[in-house]
Order: structure tokens, then C-alpha cells, then sequence
């Protein structure tokens, strides 16, 4: 009789209905026209193109012949790599060892992931405001310790630390709580088993925890990196327009410039081509090396 129920498939399709009408019109119309606004002439916001351009891929052309192109990807690829090291990499090691201790675990739970409620543009004027070259809290500290000279932390060479620092700090709390819900399916017979064989904490996590956590690791490291092109608004709060350095473009806010700073929406429609493309082939490549494994 239960079986029976399924065999009508008829209102799956009504119910998946209004989901897919909702992504047709407010994700795939939007991404294939932008695709479109690629190729022709938009130079504001808002109105309607007019016609394609001449040639009609030579926005590809300046975008392959832009330095601030590779330049923003460039600074994307080294905020993926900060991304799975700084991110991922510190919040495996925080969720070892909050799972590794029996009083405060919810406190530090709590601790970890409360950067994430708070607004980015909002961290980025605290940043701001710690890496000020004056009066910054930073600055001050560094001087009260007996180092002479202020420090200017949005110079050459220094800026890019500057900025992805505050965003590796923001998300370690995310991928916290998913790595440690990730332990807590861990059965603890496992870890009992292991104790009573002999092995020590640092083997339970190496032969244990570790192994039994792939899966999840390969899901955050997919995230991180997709993520990473998307960063935006905290990099943009605290280096808006790129400035003061161009070198602190990264894909998202070089898109951003030009869409809403230069008015140049067409070329800005390019780069989001150029942005969903890496998405695709990185993702490709980062799930092709933490491949999922069945257990």
C-alpha cells in the first residue's frame, strides 16, 4: 500500500513547480541575459543596450588585455589558498579540539561562529579602524611596545595581508561548526575501542577522526573555494575602488567597480562570465582532489 504512493509522480511535479518558476525567472533568466549584456553595449545601469558590439566579443578582448584582470585573479587565487589554509584548515583544528574537551563546548561554539551574525561592511570599519596609520589600536600597540615608526598597513606589498586577514578571520567559525557537527556523528564506540587497543589521543584523531571526517573536509573546501570568489563587500569596505592601490582588486570587486563606479556595465557583465567560469573549472579541480569517499 506505501509503495503504492510513489508510483504517481504526478504531484511531485506540481510541488517542485513553483521552485523551479522561482529559479527560472530569478536565477537562470538573469545569468543566461547577463551572458547576452556580454556582448553588446551598455554603458548604464539599468537601460537597455544598444546593440552588440563591434566586434561583438570585444569585451572578452579587453578583458584577456586588462593587467587589473589578472591582477584581480591573481589576488582571488591567493584569497582561495588563505581560504582553505586560514579557514578550513584553522577551524579543523579548533573543532579537534573543542571535541576533545567536556566542559564549555557550547561556549566556544557560540564564540567561534558569532563573527558570521555580524555585518561585513560593519567588520570592515572596525578594520578600518584597527589599521588605522595615526590613531590605529594597532599601531598604538606597537609603539607602547617599543617599536619605533608607524606602520602602514595598506601600503605596498602589505595591503593584500591587510585586507584577507579580516576575511579568513570571519568564516573560520563556519566551517567550525560544520566540522564539529561532523565529529559529533562520529561514534564514540570508535574512540573507545581505540583507547582500550591502546592508542593515544593524537592516533585517535590521526587514524579516527581524520578519515571519518574526508567527506566533510571535501564538502568545506568546495565551499571555501567558491566562496572565495565571491568575497566582496568586506574587501570593498576597506579597500573601496580598489584604492589606494589597484593591486587589492580581487574578481568580485573589480566586477563591482565597473558595473557601478565606471558605468560600464557591459564589461562588468563579462567579468561575471569570467567569474562564473573559474567557479566551475576550480571547483572541478578541487573536488577532483578531495574526492568523496565511501565508507
Amino acid at each position: 500500500m506505501g509503495a503504492n504512493i510513489y508510483r504517481n509522480k504526478k504531484p511531485v511535479f506540481v510541488f517542485l513547480l513553483p521552485a523551479f518558476l522561482f529559479m527560472a525567472v530569478y536565477l537562470y533568466y538573469p545569468f543566461f541575459k547577463n551572458i547576452i549584456n556580454s556582448f553588446m553595449e551598455i554603458k548604464q545601469l539599468g537601460s537597455a543596450g544598444k546593440g552588440f558590439n563591434t566586434p561583438w566579443y570585444s569585451n572578452y578582448v579587453e578583458m584577456f588585455q586588462d593587467a587589473n584582470v589578472r591582477t584581480s585573479i591573481k589576488n582571488t587565487i591567493l584569497m582561495m589558498i588563505v581560504t582553505l589554509v586560514g579557514q578550513v584548515g584553522i577551524a579543523l583544528i579548533l573543532a579537534l579540539m573543542v571535541d576533545n574537551i567536556r566542559k564549555g563546548k557550547q561556549f566556544f561554539r557560540t564564540v567561534f561562529f558569532f563573527p558570521i551574525v555580524i555585518s561585513a561592511t560593519a567588520l570592515g570599519l572596525l578594520f578600518n579602524l584597527l589599521f588605522l596609520y595615526d590613531k590605529g589600536m594597532i599601531n598604538q600597540m606597537l609603539e607602547l611596545l617599543g617599536k619605533q615608526g608607524l606602520t602602514d598597513w595598506k601600503a605596498e606589498g602589505i595591503a593584500l595581508v591587510t585586507m584577507m586577514l579580516p576575511v579568513m578571520w570571519q568564516y573560520v567559525g563556519f566551517y567550525f561548526v560544520i566540522l564539529v557537527t561532523g565529529l559529533n556523528n562520529i561514534s564514540d564506540e570508535l574512540y573507545e575501542a581505540a583507547k582500550i587497543d591502546g592508542a593515544s589521543s593524537w592516533q585517535s584523531v590521526r587514524y579516527i577522526s581524520i578519515p571519518l571526517l574526508h567527506n566533510v573536509i571535501c564538502t568545506c573546501s568546495i565551499l571555501a573555494v567558491t566562496g572565495a570568489l565571491k568575497v566582496f563587500d568586506l574587501p570593498w569596505t576597506m579597500f573601496p575602488k580598489g584604492m589606494p592601490l589597484k593591486s587589492t582588486f580581487l574578481t568580485g570587486t573589480y566586477m563591482y567597480y565597473h558595473a557601478m563606479e565606471t558605468k560600464n556595465v557591459d564589461y562588468a557583465s563579462a567579468l561575471a562570465v569570467l567569474i562564473v567560469v573559474l567557479g566551475i573549472v576550480l571547483s572541478k579541480i578541487v573536488n577532483s582532489i578531495f574526492r568523496e569517499k565511501d565508507y
